[in-house]
């Protein structure tokens, strides 16, 4: 999603700009945590696609549109890269000098109206409303929980931003730093690999509580694959 390139005069700027502490890459959960419902019992659900959006989407600027949104009773989900996002309000690594393509908004708020902290909460990009796919009509709106998974590990996130109507495979630094990827938004991220299934209906009330997406997740988790 990230366009890594960048102008002369982006570069010149980063390199004058104050720079930020080395990015830590881990788990967000505390150490031995597991979750109750494993990676391998998700992508079980997911393995065969229906699809519901009207084509299929890039997972970069310039690239083959080959990622289609695929449909359950429960959930949709897709599978993709992931590419770093940092938007919302600035931090010590999620600012203007480590992100030259950095926003200070998302398109959803936390309760108390700021923006929301892509360093501090796992959250989920979907694409903008389109022809090619309304989010909304699939019963997923800002606050939705989903699950993203990656190499066997489990993140739950909530969707807390949009990108681009014909781009797919975006999340926080958050979500990236839980799953063990480099959550550096210029050179982090992985091409591949990454499946991200959001559950239908589903919101958290308020949406920067971690906490309430963890355990509704797991819930969800449960529901989805049968093992409630």
């Amino acid at each position: 999603m990230r366009v890594q390139l960048l102008t002369l005069a982006a570069a010149g700027a980063a390199l004058l700009a104050p720079t930020t502490s080395p990015i830590p890459v881990g788990p967000l959960m505390a150490p031995g945590a597991r979750h109750r419902i494993t990676a391998t019992d998700l992508l079980d659900q997911v393995r065969d696609c229906t699809q519901v959006s009207k084509g299929r989407y890039r997972t970069d600027a310039g690239t083959a549109a080959t990622v289609p949104v695929c449909d359950t009773e429960q959930a949709v989900f897709w599978k993709a890269d992931l590419d770093v996002d940092c938007d919302g309000r600035p931090s010590a690594h999620c600012n203007r000098a480590a992100d030259p393509a950095f926003s200070a908004a998302t398109a959803y708020q936390q309760s108390d109206g700021r923006h929301l902290d892509a360093e501090t909460l796992p959250y989920i990009v979907v694409p903008a409303p389109s022809g090619r796919w309304d989010h909304r009509a699939s019963g997923v709106r800002g606050g939705a929980v989903g699950a993203v998974i990656y190499k066997g590990r489990v993140q739950f996130a909530v969707v807390g931003d949009t990108g681009p109507r014909d781009i797919i495979g975006e999340a926080s630094y958050a979500t990236a730093q839980g799953l063990g990827i480099n959550p550096d938004p210029r050179a982090g991220g992985v091409p591949s690999g990454v499946t991200y299934i959001v559950f239908k209906d589903s919101v958290i009330k308020p949406i920067e509580d971690h906490a309430e997406a963890e355990a509704e997740g797991e819930r969800l988790a449960a529901l989805f694959t049968g093992s409630d």
